[in-house]
């Protein structure tokens, strides 16, 4: 069957419904928050743990920041001209970080609150897996950040094939999305899936164009306009931290 990809559409986005929203208790902004929150917390998470703070207060922490984030209206002071999700949180939670009264007050009125989908266990995992980096914090916070993204666009693509039934052909040409495939294992694949490389090679190709489409989605739910320039700007930074 012939797919053809298509043009990214970008709705109204998540972070667009929270920056634009007049009252930051309106609960459309604050599903739409804790939706945010949930999806992007591990960069954060990160981020404290490479500022200083020991693993089990930076399990605290985080979920500290978070609560306060949804809870106290905090996103209502943001300002308009960081139209980044990712923007806004650095620069949040480092002031966040920088102010003892204010995260002491935090962590007993929300430290106890749980975000959904957040597990500290996960992250402290995922954190001394990463290799050693001579990086500032804040610089590999925007490498976390496009790593995550790209990750969640992956997942969105895997999704749609897993749901069209062609999961298998997809888990096979998922090695080989970045770079020019080698001949001889692109043949070897289409023996093993009874197809030929001219197919696979085109089957390749409409992947590629979908999780172009799925990271450009992914980004506009973290810009308050995703114009199309907008996102274009914000997929170069991205990609600019990977390259760093």
């Amino acid at each position: 069957m012939i797919e053809s990809a298509k043009p990214a559409v970008f709705p109204t986005t998540n972070w667009s419904r929270v920056a634009h929203a007049g009252d930051p208790d309106e609960a459309v902004a604050r599903a739409a928050l804790a939706e945010l929150c949930s999806a992007y917390w591990y960069p954060i998470y990160a981020l404290i743990r490479r500022l200083g703070h020991p693993e089990a207060d930076a399990r605290d922490l985080t979920q500290a920041y978070f609560a306060r984030l949804i809870e106290e209206g905090t996103i209502s002071v943001a300002d308009p001209a960081r139209g980044r999700f990712r923007t806004f949180l650095r620069v949040d939670c480092t002031y966040f970080l920088g102010h003892e009264r204010e995260r002491e007050r935090a962590l007993k009125r929300g430290g106890a609150a749980r975000i959904h989908s957040i597990s500290v266990d996960d992250a402290e995992r995922r954190f001394r897996l990463e290799p050693a980096h001579d990086e500032t914090a804040e610089r590999r916070f925007e490498r976390d950040w496009a790593v995550l993204l790209i990750g969640r666009a992956m997942g969105r693509v895997e999704r749609h094939y897993q749901a069209s039934h062609r999961g298998e052909l997809f888990r096979n040409l998922k090695p080989i999305l970045t770079g020019e495939p080698d001949a001889a294992r692109l043949t070897q694949l289409a023996v093993e899936l009874e197809t030929t490389a001219a197919a696979l090679r085109n089957a390749l190709l409409r992947i590629r164009a979908r999780l172009a489409d799925a990271l450009r989605a992914e980004i506009s739910e973290t810009l308050r306009d995703p114009t199309p320039e907008a996102v274009a700007d914000e997929l170069r930074d991205l990609f600019a931290a990977l390259e760093r």
